[in-house]
């Protein structure tokens, strides 16, 4: 009897066979596939255990960093900033522990206790620099106007605060005379108003200008005087709008260069005298 044909043969082979190409409606790779997924598994509580024992011996060894090993103790500390206060007044004001931790210095408490030795400082930052710096970064407070105190003058600041007592006057810094004793001003807006009226005429003023007045003297609130070198003085009134009077005066200067009596009391309306 006769086998199979060939072709019947070639049809047995393939259905048997199972490499064949997938049937159309199945994704090429999903049978093929080698590495099966597998679903994520969190860690066990010898895991989380672990995890944690890490974790505690980390912030062990940062504290220890910080505060037991001398990697990162106060070494130097470096002042700028400064003109009038030399760095050693500071670095001894400051009074900063040496060989402290860096981090346990406490910058808010060291910047109050130098503006409080330091009244001259008006402003300081306290920097940590690692891994041995402190930097004490020093804004002075400058003069603008000196009240005199027996052979000595004391400076008092854009905001009216005295500051510093010194033997000598700074150069172009205009006198302050109080000379409002018996005036109803003094009772009304306080010696401190007053004073600051004055400072605001000084800063006020165009350098050019201010190096010339010797002197400001406040016999109440709307009788406020400049001196000038050479005698010359200056009606200036209250101390409202006083950024407008001072270019009035720098004008008027200008224009009237051989007057003795200038008055810009109403700068709208200002006069010079006098030659």
């Amino acid at each position: 009897m006769a086998g199979p044909t060939t072709a019947r043969r070639g049809e047995r082979d393939r259905k048997k066979s199972p490499s064949g190409p997938p049937s159309s409606g199945e994704p090429s790779g999903a049978r093929g596939s080698r590495w099966p997924r597998r679903p994520f598994r969190a860690p066990g509580r010898r895991g989380l255990m672990i995890i944690l024992a890490l974790l505690v011996l980390l912030g062990a060894f940062v504290a220890w960093a910080l505060y037991g090993s001398n990697w990162l103790r106060v070494q130097r500390v470096k002042v700028t900033g400064v003109t009038v206060l030399t760095a050693d007044q500071v670095t001894a004001a400051a009074d900063i522990p040496m060989n402290a931790p860096l981090v346990s210095v406490d910058a808010d408490e060291m910047a109050a206790r130098l503006r409080a030795r330091l009244p001259r400082i008006r402003t300081v930052a306290v920097v940590r620099s690692l891994p041995h710096t402190i930097g004490l970064k020093v804004t002075e407070r400058k003069p603008e106007l000196l009240m005199r105190s027996g052979g000595k003058f004391v400076e008092v600041d854009a905001e009216g605060v005295r500051f510093a007592t010194v033997g000598t006057a700074p150069r172009h810094v205009p006198l302050l005379e109080m000379a409002a004793s018996d005036s109803p001003s003094l009772h009304r807006f306080g010696i401190d108003r007053l004073r600051r009226a004055a400072v605001g005429i000084a800063r006020d003023l165009p350098e050019a200008v201010r190096k010339d007045v010797r002197q400001i003297r406040v016999q109440s609130y709307d009788s406020i005087t400049l001196e000038l070198a050479g005698g010359r003085t200056v009606a200036w009134g209250s101390g409202e709008q006083g950024a407008r009077k001072a270019k009035v005066l720098t004008a008027l200067l200008k224009a009237a260069g051989d007057a003795r009596h200038f008055d810009v009391s109403v700068p709208s309306a200002p006069a010079a005298s006098g030659s």
